[in-house]
């Protein structure tokens, strides 16, 4: 490599190469000649090609966000990240799968290559640009993964822990599904009408998650609670029958009746209650510091609910999901 070509390496700043990624018409930009390119990325060289026309300034594998990156240069402007890699940015706890799911540009013709799946599209979603990287925004990008899947119980899956992360609504996914691309749709749609009882399952595994470690008695699940008439007067997520206490999971949001209501019948028939945001309860399933003041939360309920005469209620493992 002579002189020239050295200093001119020295240029790439991380404006011109994020993450070490950059397009080989930007490095031309700044003088750096595609000879030059093509040498250092020959086998044993410091850099390699990711994709056509898109170089990575290092020759380790490289990173899932160096893919992500290398996806954006390959696509080109308007490109938009969706699906895993972009519900994983939104905080959504999934695996990064192989490919990349990349939007672009209905009038942009270029092919799927190596981790990279593209899908053109007449209607781009305003991206989300989170640390420089523009990702389709949640609903979006759960009904596109959700598209291209053919396990329906991870299917189902994505769908619920989007909601429950409380990054969109039941009605919005069902939105993005109607006007968005057709292909794929066919098991989206039942694991839509199923979404309410999916989303409970999803979050009653987390909270089995954090009671696994806490010092109670197992509750039952699901569970509709009637008065001494036999009427349906509240839901529990979780009841511990013995002692008539109540947990509930506040998945369905500020604005439903449940979340807001469903403990006040519980509590005027004697039962006690506590109520927990999901997005805790999501949190605590897998930090442990996270789990410490719910469990000493239940823990207490469960003592004090002991010191006090059972109240004339009975649970049945009934899913009425907004009794009030």
């Amino acid at each position: 490599m002579s002189d020239n070509d050295s200093r001119r390496t020295l240029k790439i700043t991380r404006d011109i190469a994020p993450d070490g990624i950059a397009a080989a018409t930007t490095l031309q930009g700044i003088d750096i000649s595609r000879s030059m390119i093509a040498k250092r990325c020959r086998p044993g060289g410091p850099w390699q090609r990711l994709l056509p026309g898109v170089v990575m300034l290092g020759n380790g594998p490289p990173s899932r966000r160096q893919q992500l990156r290398a996806a954006i240069a390959y696509g080109g402007p308007n490109s938009v990240i969706t699906g895993a890699d972009a519900l994983r940015a939104h905080g959504v706890a999934l695996p990064a799968g192989h490919a990349v799911q990349l939007l672009l540009p209905a009038s942009r013709r270029i092919m799927p290559k190596d981790f990279v799946v593209v899908e053109r599209s007449t209607r781009l979603p305003s991206p989300i640009v989170l640390d420089g990287i523009p990702f389709a925004p949640p609903a979006r990008a759960a009904i596109d993964l959700a598209r291209s899947m053919t396990d329906p119980v991870a299917l189902r899956r994505v769908l619920a822990l989007t909601a429950l992360n409380g990054l969109c609504t039941q009605d919005e996914l069902s939105q993005e599904l109607e006007a968005g691309n057709q292909r794929g749709s066919a098991g989206v749609r039942p694991a839509l009408r199923t979404f309410e009882a999916t989303a409970a399952a999803a979050m009653h595994a987390e909270a089995h998650r954090v009671l696994a470690h806490a010092p109670l008695p197992p509750p039952r699940w699901n569970v509709t609670i009637y008065d001494r008439m036999g009427r349906a007067i509240g839901y529990a997520d979780a009841w511990w029958d013995e002692v008539g206490l109540a947990w509930q999971l506040d998945q369905l949001g500020p604005d439903r009746p449940r979340a807001t209501h469903a403990h006040h019948a519980l509590i005027a028939a004697g039962a006690l209650v506590v109520r927990t945001p999901a997005e805790v309860v999501r949190r605590a399933a897998d930090h442990g510091r996270e789990r410490v003041p719910i469990i000493r939360e239940l823990a207490s309920a469960f003592q004090a609910a002991t010191r006090r005469p059972r109240p004339n209620i009975e649970g049945r493992c009934l899913s009425i999901a907004q009794a009030a």
